[in-house]
């Protein structure tokens, strides 16, 4: 937990570095504000209880919502807010109501090229700030709908290719091309995209060659977005496909060596604030503190561990401290070996 406090404080000090101002919140909410929007939710389960007033109030689930809420549209200008705080979701591992620690920042407003590219090499610069060794895979869900809308394929046929998109199911995405009579060459340029995965220097020239006039806005306002990053380490995978109903434009996802899921989630959400009745743009996202792992340190935390039993006096064991110690050695006198620490050579005494 300590790692990820330091983490969240390094994070607070970059997202200040670009002007992001802090937002605070309460723990708990107005139910009705994550039920207009629970398909939004990475959970359906909300802890729930009543006010003192009589008012349903839910232990927070998220945090956007919130950030959303308590804005306001001012033509020409973006709000920029970062965020460190707790949300209540189901874990899926134990099944149970967990707290789980999130930092994210939130753009709401004017948001442009330079907003979404901004936002894009902050996302690049929180993962360095969690591990020397990182990646970040992007996708535009406007080149995934152009492609899927251009072959006339049926609103359920389309529902189902687009979850093929997201687990990578080529052959269920044949399968349900064929049986929605969609042509050979159309088939295959959804078949290419799908599997279109890797650095970007690689995957945009193939990307160019099966854009349809559809597509092409969205592939070059990609490639303006990558070549603004300039990063190695940024992906091109149309695997990271987030819900349309609320997400559209650049959407992608972060991740760090030895941590298997993703810890750093985001994208464009513009449709979610048309729901909301609002005219602006947003995009944002948020890292899962609680998913990060303190590296494993180079070096030993001490160099010799003194073991000592009841038995031993005192002053020999203050005498065997002290001589290591003018040795210049760094020593922990204990009756056993303590968890969590790497240490160099064992030094037993005995009676």
């Amino acid at each position: 937990m300590v790692f990820a406090e330091e983490t969240a404080n390094k994070l607070s000090a970059l997202y200040e570095s670009y002007g992001y101002m802090r937002f605070k919140m309460s723990k708990f909410g107005e139910y009705d504000t994550y039920v207009k929007n629970k398909s939004f939710l990475t959970s359906d389960n909300v802890i729930t209880f009543t006010d003192t007033n009589g008012k349903l109030m839910a232990m927070k689930p998220d945090v956007t919502l919130s950030i959303v809420k308590s804005s306001k549209d001012e033509p020409g200008f973006a709000k920029k807010v970062y965020y460190n705080e707790n949300v209540y979701r189901v874990s899926g591992e134990s099944h149970a109501f967990k707290e789980i620690m999130q930092s994210g920042l939130e753009c709401i407003g004017d948001v442009g090229a330079y907003e979404i590219s901004e936002v894009i090499s902050i996302a690049l610069e929180s993962l360095k700030k969690i591990a020397s060794e990182y990646v970040l895979d992007l996708s535009h869900l406007g080149i995934i709908a152009a492609a899927v809308d251009g072959i006339g394929i049926s609103k359920d046929g389309r529902k189902k290719l687009l979850a093929c998109f997201g687990s990578k199911n080529v052959c269920g995405a044949e399968e349900i091309l064929s049986e929605e009579g969609i042509s050979a060459k159309e088939s295959q340029v959804i078949i290419k995209l799908m599997t279109c995965s890797g650095k970007a220097s690689v995957v945009l020239p193939e990307l160019k060659k099966i854009s349809t006039d559809s597509m092409k806005p969205y592939v070059e306002e990609l490639e303006g977005i990558v070549n603004v990053t300039a990063d190695e380490n940024v992906r091109i995978d149309f695997s990271v496909i987030n819900d349309m109903r609320y997400y559209n434009g650049i959407v992608f996802q972060g991740f760090v060596k030895e941590v298997p899921k993703c810890v750093l989630s985001g994208g464009q959400y513009d449709p979610l604030l048309k729901q909301m009745r609002r005219n602006a743009k947003a995009i944002g996202f948020a890292v899962y503190l609680d998913e990060l792992k303190e590296p494993k340190k180079s070096g030993t935390d001490v160099d010799v561990v003194l073991l000592f039993d009841e038995e031993t006096p005192v002053e020999k064991i203050s005498d065997a401290v002290k001589k290591l110690r003018a040795e210049g050695k760094k020593v922990i006198a204990e009756k056993k070996i303590p968890e969590n620490i790497v240490y160099g050579d064992v030094v037993k005494l005995r009676k």
